[in-house]
């Protein structure tokens, strides 16, 4: 390994897009990254120690790695998360099982550390939700997942945490939650900043509208981090009322707009990923997410289109898309597609296959009358390219959803890195990503990788339907007009 070049734009130079590879040539390499060799070791610097609990597939990791913490474990109970995870952090030690089955002892033996101070604990744990007046929630089995947050992070003595969650947990009943959260950390000895904050991704740089939660704490002996400052006004807000504040952020176009259409590659019917060619033409902001900050480098080929795969729409929804206005929903798939200059609206997950394996509808792409591509929406969330998701487009999506958008975590990871005192500046170093046979894993397939049960994947209950095609939904429609007329 060799020193990453911190700070500086990956530059890709040389064909154009869709221009295909040299016969022969050796495998592309960004150019900050040089030669690499194992006989060549970076800096022995210590960097900070982070762990990710809830971690999928690691959006916070890439964050908090990306401000310099040596991310040591991650923490995920769903096998495929777990692979993703592996690939894209190949010197991070996974535990593949849920966190009411792990120990603080468990994961410090995992990271290798010892007695080590372990300098931040983070997460988003999902959170049902429910309160009964004159229960406590945090007793609620449906809520033990938070609970289980605040345990571990106790156990592991960690000096500081960060707890993420859906902006709900603020409001009415759910309120209960988040009080007892804090109240728990208070009584474990930790302090809490006060007052709590909803942080949104497009005050950091991300052209997409994302609020979440964040709890951010410290031990009593350990100076409490402070909330970021946006850095980015949202690109649909303009500069009105905005005069020497913050830069206007990066819009729809900005993000995927120098990517070449997945439609024009046949193989992406099949695979999610072709050579597209050496390209010039990045946007600024795709030039941003190259960056590789204060984190690990990563060996990767840039030439090559990944988490691409095509979606086969029929003639029929194509001709819808290409008649609904940018910014607009189309009114028979409710999809909504995005404006050049606007943001995307919250990229969500969907449900898991064990509750019925509904995906969140992709936005329809401003410029082709087609969904966007899974590389489209890591870059809606503030993904770098050689980051990869499942091959299949519902997990890949599902991935993302669920992800914390990295720039959004790096920036409340830098707070705590300057809480404790940390200098990561050139800690970094390069690492090559995991094999891709991990992105093609199912369930069992990946459950075997690391030893463990799949996890179910039947729905619990019949939905008593039967999915139509949307040549069916549009006849209907029109059907209904004609009585109408």
């Amino acid at each position: 390994m060799r020193e990453a070049t911190s700070g500086h734009p990956a530059r890709i130079g040389g064909a154009s897009a869709g221009a295909p590879p040299a016969s022969g040539s050796p495998l592309a390499v960004l150019p900050t990254l040089g030669h690499l060799s194992a006989a060549n070791p970076g800096p022995s610097a210590p960097r900070p120690i982070g762990i990710d609990l809830f971690a999928g597939a690691g959006g916070m990791s890439l964050g908090f790695e990306q401000a310099g913490f040596d991310v040591r474990v991650a923490v995920e109970h769903d096998p495929v998360h777990c692979a993703t995870h592996q690939f894209n952090f190949p010197q991070t030690t996974i535990l593949a099982k849920s966190a009411r089955a792990a120990s603080g002892n468990e994961i410090r033996q995992a990271a290798g550390i010892g007695d080590a101070e372990i300098d931040c604990v983070f997460g988003g744990p999902p959170c049902q939700g429910f309160s009964l007046i004159g229960y406590r929630a945090l007793d609620d089995p449906r809520n033990d997942l938070v609970r289980e947050f605040v345990r571990l992070v106790v156990e592991m003595n960690a000096k500081t945490f960060v707890f993420e969650n859906v902006k709900g947990l603020t409001a009415g009943s759910h309120r209960v939650i988040l009080d007892e959260v804090v109240a728990a950390f208070e009584t474990a000895g930790y302090e809490v900043r006060s007052p709590w904050q909803i942080l949104n991704a497009a005050h950091f740089g991300v052209p997409q509208h994302r609020e979440r939660l964040f709890l951010m704490g410290a031990r009593k002996d350990i100076s409490l981090p402070t909330y970021p400052v946006p850095i980015t006004v949202p690109a649909d807000v303009g500069s009105w009322g905005n005069e020497g504040a913050c830069p206007i952020g990066p819009t729809c176009a900005d993000a995927i707009g120098d990517l070449p259409d997945a439609d024009r590659f046949a193989e992406l019917l099949m695979s999610d990923e072709t050579r597209i060619g050496t390209r010039n033409d990045l946007t600024a902001y795709a030039q941003e997410l190259c960056r590789w900050h204060d984190g690990h480098a990563r060996e990767w080929e840039p030439d090559l289109l990944t988490s691409s795969m095509r979606t086969n729409h029929t003639e029929v929804s194509r001709r819808r898309f290409s008649e609904t206005k940018p910014g607009a929903t189309e009114p028979v798939s409710r999809f909504y597609k995005l404006s050049p200059m606007g943001l995307s609206r919250t990229l969500r997950a969907g449900t898991v296959s064990r509750r019925g394996g509904f995906t969140s509808p992709r936005p329809i792409h401003y410029a082709w009358p087609r969904c966007v591509t899974v590389r489209e929406m890591a870059r809606l969330h503030g993904f770098p390219d050689w980051f990869r998701f499942h091959a299949t487009k519902w997990h890949g999506a599902r991935q993302i959803g669920n992800a914390v958008p990295p720039p959004l975590a790096r920036a409340v990871a830098t707070s705590v890195v300057r809480a404790l005192g940390a200098d990561v500046r050139g800690t970094g170093t390069c690492q090559t990503l995991g094999p891709t046979s991990l992105l093609r894993m199912g369930m069992t397939g990946a459950a075997d990788w690391f030893g463990v049960q799949p996890l179910p994947q039947q729905r619990d209950r019949k939905g008593g339907f039967t999915k139509r095609s949307q040549a069916e939904v549009e006849r209907d429609r029109q059907n209904a007009e004609a009585s109408r007329a």
